[in-house]
Formats: C-alpha cells, structure tokens, sequence
C-alpha cells in the first residue's frame, strides 16, 4: 500500500481581475496565515486558489483559460487541488461544476468561511482589516464598501456582489492604522461605488467623514479615490480634497458616455448637460484635480452621431486620464434584451480613436509640468529607472516618472521632490531635487 508523503500544503493564490479582487485574495491570505497555514501569491503550491473576474468577455476569458491551465497540472500531477472563488464562480457556478468538474470545489464572493473550510481553516472573526498585502509595500487598497445598488443596465456587477454594504468607519480606521504600521503611506479607496458610502448604514452619504476619520491615521501621506459614481456625488468630498493635503487631488469617476440616447439606455440616471456641470464644478472647487474616467463605446443603438457626441465631447473635456473600452454584451443584464448592433471592428476602430485623441491630450498636458517640482512616490526598479507617481497617478493604469537609476539613488517606497525634465504622452522623466 502506498504511503501518502507527509509534505507540508502550499497554497498558491492566482488573482485575476480588479482591484477589489486583489483586496479580497489579501484578506483571504490573511486569514490562512492566521491559520498557520503556508500561503503565497502566484508563485507555485501544490494547493491552488483561482479568485476569478466575471466582468466582461475578455475577464471571463482569462478567468476559464486560468482554471484550465492549473486543471491541467492537476491532471499532470504538479498539483493536488484546485479551489475556484470570485465573480465569474459566483456568477456561472452550476455552468462551471459541469463543464469542468475536474475543479475540486467552486465558491462564490460571499462563500470566504466555505473555501476556508475546504482549506482546513477557520475564519477568524477578530481579524477585521488584518490582510496579507500583495501590492508593494507603500500602497495598498482599501475596500470601503461592497456590492452595488446602481441599475446601470451593460454591468453584472450586482449579480455578483449582491447589494451596497458599506464596512464602519471605525473598523475602516483600524484597517488603516494597521497597514501604517505596516509601511503603506498610500491608501487607493475602492469600492463598486464610492458615492454610495455610508447611505446604509448611516442614512446619508458619508464618504467625506469617513477621509476626515484616515487622514488621521499616523504613517499615511496620500489617500486616493477610485471608482465614485457620477449620479448624486456628496459635493462636501472636494472641501475635504481641498482642504486636507493626505487627500490627492486625484478622482477616478467612470462616467461611460455622454450622448443623452445612450445614457438613458444604459439607466446611469444622469444627461450631458449634468454631467458636464458637475465636472464643471469639481474644476472649480479643485482646480489641482486630475479627473480619471472610463468610457464604453459600442453600446446597442450608439449611431455615428452618438459616438461623434462622445468624441467631440472627450476633445473639449481634456481628462487627465482616461480608458475606453468596448461594449461587451452580458447575459442577465438589462441590456442583454437590446440587440448588440454595432460591429466588433467598428466597437475596436471606435475605442482606438479615443485612445488616439486621449494620448495626443496627455501628451500636451505632460508638456506643461516641464520645469515643474512634484512629491513623488517611488514604486519600483526596473531596468535603469526608478519608477514613481506623481499624487495625480494611480499605479498600474495611469502615467509614471521614470527617474535614471545610474545617476541617482532612490528608496522605493520613499517620498522625494522630482524635477520633470521631459515628458511623453504616458510618461515624465524627472531629476530628484
């Protein structure tokens, strides 16, 4: 009879898809940790954890290609066991358990006591906001809420995370006071919608109490937001943005379209012209701030005219960041029941014409800080760089200072005042002042 080897489990933790799932596989390993149990982030274990993306067409793409490539090493032996979580288990579990059942269990994003137990662990109630960071380590995301109430008729979001809970500012503090003590210096807020916070739980909209709560926190320099919704934005955030130097003078807003057809389709319960006016008045209350936003083009019915509004409307807004994507059609949302008319290369010509007319936008933006000092957080080494931000810079997704590495030595993690010398259209260079 076989004896079976006493080898020690390693479990490996693939993440895929955003930044809140980033945060959920962190709490995740915290917990294993806690349980004495050996754990690593993308490197090899014998026991795997696939927390999945359901987002759109190509996140789910990824996702399926991902489990069946550690499917694979489990049939070729190189694993023993494979665990599948997040939003596309969430969202396709009974698809999932029957197209690949050779996956050992599949947990949705709500199931983290279930896949603990699988895992031989407990959860560990007393371990409110004590994760295990995967980020480096001055920045590290902060999930202020979960879950969405928003009817935005392309996204699943809801289906997947269920409803808006908001986490107490207290228990967001102590999260906070930990990660100092850590070393971050950097908060990036996340949430499905950061607009939302604080409507459950404390009747009204409470995200500008909930910065006054963490720039408190001893060890923290900059506090970023990501992900606010356009529709009933608390205008008292920008006083605090304005008024407390933690806070970066830094939005991401998602705001999807502009043409007033396109909107009403997509439920987002706003017009051009409010749009317009609120991005008017948070230039004016905050002259500094460098507004993120998304865009979708290719959304059933968007005509010619519909797609010309949203370009010549990104051209006169002059974002300092920006993405577009391609509409991805997605069963069990609102919009499943349109007809998904507008052709996969027009959806693609339409994107990379937006993209065109943002690079050309950022470069001329990047030329006026020529000259100019900035604090700047250093990241990373890479090659013959340090790489850093500026506060109008989220990591991975918006532009990077690159500093030459064989004149100059820099910490990572360290602030430092940089001189920018030049600048491309996604790129600064700078020298340390």
């Amino acid at each position: 009879m076989r004896t079976k080897t006493l080898k020690k489990n390693k479990i490996n933790v693939v993440t895929l898809g955003c930044s809140k799932n980033v945060y959920d596989s962190e709490v995740l390993m915290g917990q294993l940790r806690a349980n004495n149990k050996e754990v690593v982030h993308e490197e090899e274990g014998n026991i795997v954890v696939i927390n999945t993306c359901g987002f759109i067409a190509n996140a789910k793409e990824e996702s399926i290609n991902t489990i069946l490539e550690y499917v694979q090493k489990k049939e070729d032996g190189i694993v023993d066991k494979v665990f599948v979580t997040g939003c596309l288990s969430e969202r396709y579990k009974p698809d999932l358990q029957k197209e690949i059942p050779s996956v050992d269990q599949y947990f949705g994003t709500t199931e983290l006591p279930g896949l603990l137990k699988a895992l031989g662990a407990d959860y560990k109630h007393e371990l409110i906001g004590e994760r295990l960071t995967t980020t480096p380590k001055n920045y590290a995301y902060l999930k202020i809420a979960e879950g969405c109430d928003r009817p935005c008729s392309f996204c699943a979001i809801p289906i997947m995370r269920g409803k808006h809970r908001s986490t107490p500012i207290e228990d967001l503090v102590k999260e906070a006071e930990n990660l100092a003590a850590n070393g971050v210096k950097e908060l990036i807020l996340i949430a499905q919608d950061l607009t939302y916070y604080g409507l459950d739980l404390y009747k009204k909209r409470n995200l500008a109490e909930l910065l006054q709560a963490l720039v408190k926190v001893e060890g923290i320099e900059w506090i970023r937001l990501h992900y606010a919704f356009p529709t009933g934005f608390p205008m008292d955030v920008l006083d605090v943005m304005r008024e407390e130097p933690k806070i970066c003078n830094y939005i991401d807003i998602p705001l999807q379209h502009i043409s007033d057809a396109i909107l009403k389709s997509m439920r987002r319960g706003t017009t051009h012209a409010k749009t317009t006016k609120l991005l008017q008045d948070f230039r004016s209350a905050v002259p500094e701030m460098a507004i993120r936003t998304t865009l979708i083009v290719g959304y059933p019915g968007e005509t010619e005219e519909d797609y010309q509004t949203l370009k010549n409307w990104v051209q006169q807004m002059r974002f300092e960041r920006l993405g577009c994507f391609t509409y991805s059609h997605e069963e069990n949302t609102h919009a499943y029941n349109l007809e998904d008319d507008v052709p996969e290369e027009v959806k693609q010509e339409r994107a990379n014409e937006i993209m065109e007319i943002q690079s050309q936008i950022s470069w001329e933006l990047n030329q006026q800080k020529i000259g100019k000092e900035f604090k700047v957080v250093i990241d990373r080494k890479e090659g013959n760089y340090f790489v850093g931000r500026t506060e109008f810079d989220s990591p991975d997704v918006d532009n990077e200072l690159l500093i030459d590495a064989s004149k100059h030595y820099l910490k990572t993690g360290d602030f430092t005042n940089v001189k920018i010398t030049d600048a491309a259209d996604f790129d600064l260079y700078g020298e340390p002042v």
